[in-house]
């Protein structure tokens, strides 16, 4: 049996799925690589959607703030003769990789890759009992410092905003209790207490410590913080008609990435800080119909594609605008963050 977990992997009989692509057909589809053409992989992973872009004949520039997963690429860099580039680093930074005349495209699939989910060492699924880390650099904060250290009203609001969890305060005041006397170290032990505070119900398709472990790792990477910085990085660095294509796992991300479309059609609704609807000179106009979503066929046979949203939109000739993350109404976690470290 798969369960869809959400975030980018999946839960199968005898461990998470390995990587495999998702909706790679629909995001070439949407990025028309050919030769001629760069085009930044800003989450290269195992490198599924670098090699599918360099097969259709395009150069890449491909990013990764993990350092296995650069590590592991340099074969694929080599095999490629000067056809690609791969750099470690968050790919909030993609502009500065950006040749003068811009890119061709630019494709981000948003979350953790199964490769880390399958590393028990590297703390991000409670399936493989490790030690409680979730950060994919390896550097920086952990999911322990957070859960040891953090005071339990910011537990709940990182458990109830990033995990979209509904008992976020009966877990935060759980773990406040637990962690005086036996602070927790490893992804089973945080996992089997959540288990015992609210357990498994019999119509739950997911395990009850799924979205807290979903909020940890969001929170420690500062994921959405990354993509809406990705965003404004790629419509500076994409020349007019380069295609901006971007593969999403849960509604908090697929939310960022539509109210960005939003915002850079050249339309936005009103808001707290702009109640007046206005009009503008687009920077992207959209790609398609609107949202993309796999197949049943796709799902089937691979299950992390299940959850997965395809948006796309080709870049104007009008100047990117300010980086107004106000847009994306995302509460400030600054704080916690600092009480984190």
């Amino acid at each position: 049996m798969v369960t869809d977990l959400g975030g980018g992997y999946a839960e199968a009989d005898g461990g998470p799925v390995r990587h495999i692509p998702v909706l790679l057909h629909e995001v070439i589809a949407a990025l028309e690589p050919e030769a001629g053409k760069v085009i930044l992989d800003g989450t290269f992973g195992a490198g599924g959607y670098t090699g599918a872009i360099l097969d259709a004949g395009a150069d890449v520039i491909a990013l990764d703030r993990d350092p296995n997963a650069i590590a592991a690429g340099q074969a694929i860099v080599a095999a490629r003769a000067g056809r690609l580039s791969l750099h470690h680093t968050k790919f909030s930074a993609l502009d500065s990789f950006a040749p003068d005349e811009g890119l061709d495209g630019v494709v981000l699939d948003i979350g953790v890759s199964s490769m880390q989910i399958d590393e028990a060492e590297r703390g991000f699924s409670f399936q493989r009992n490790g030690p409680l880390d979730m950060r994919m650099s390896g550097a920086g904060v952990s999911a322990a410092d957070v859960v040891n250290r953090a005071k339990v009203g910011d537990l709940i609001r990182i458990f109830g905003f990033l995990g979209e969890e509904k008992q976020a305060g009966r877990i935060a005041r759980a773990i406040e209790k637990r962690r005086v006397n036996h602070p927790f170290e490893t992804t089973r032990d945080l996992a089997g207490m959540i288990e015992i505070v609210t357990p498994r119900k019999a119509k739950d398709k997911i395990h009850p410590a799924t979205r807290v472990f979903q909020a940890l790792r969001v929170f420690v990477n500062d994921e959405l913080g990354e993509l809406a910085e990705a965003l404004f990085a790629a419509e500076r660095a994409l020349k007019p008609g380069g295609r901006l294509v971007v593969v999403t796992f849960h509604s908090l991300e697929d939310r960022i990435v539509k109210k960005f479309f939003a915002d850079r059609s050249g339309k936005a609704a009103g808001s707290r800080h702009m109640p007046m609807a206005f009009e503008r000179p687009a920077t992207f106009e959209p790609v398609g119909k609107g949202m993309v979503s796999a197949t049943e066929e796709e799902a089937q046979v691979n299950p992390r594609a299940r959850s997965a949203k395809l948006r796309a939109g080709i870049r104007t000739v009008h100047p990117a605008m300010k980086a107004d993350f106000s847009i994306f109404d995302l509460p400030d976690l600054a704080e916690i963050e600092r009480l984190g470290a």
